[in-house]
């Protein structure tokens, strides 16, 4: 059974849910397109659908541990740069400087990646 999702730049056509899921998890049919299942009359929002709501919140999930996983590893290898930095030894305060600069490369990775979502914050 086959699915149309009507979206403010037209239509798109989907051969099962699973695949309107899909597209939902990723952003490509937003909540307040329209589905409506072949073989029905009646075009439902595609909030309204409890598979489609559970593949969201899966998705949010799976984006948040990842953001906070990442921010760990950047918060634990910036400790350790400023240790090193904080060092007697000039090689290990080069190391230090070296893994300095790796820190702020994530963090700007992480910032960008959590302002491309969706919604445009962390708070999704």
């Amino acid at each position: 059974m086959g699915y149309r999702v009507r979206t403010p730049e037209g239509e798109l056509h989907y051969p099962r849910l699973l695949d309107v899921e899909t597209a939902y998890s990723q952003g490509l049919v937003d909540p307040n397109d329209e589905v409506l299942e072949d073989g029905h009359s009646t075009w439902r929002k595609a909030s309204s659908i409890p598979a489609l709501a559970r593949a969201r919140s899966a998705t949010k999930r799976h984006v948040r541990l990842k953001q906070m996983l990442g921010t760990s590893v950047v918060v634990v290898v910036g400790i350790w740069a400023l240790m090193l930095i904080l060092s007697d030894s000039p090689g290990q305060r080069g190391l230090g400087l070296l893994l300095a600069l790796g820190v702020s490369v994530l963090l700007t990775r992480l910032t960008a990646k959590a302002f491309k979502r969706p919604g445009g914050s962390l708070k999704d």
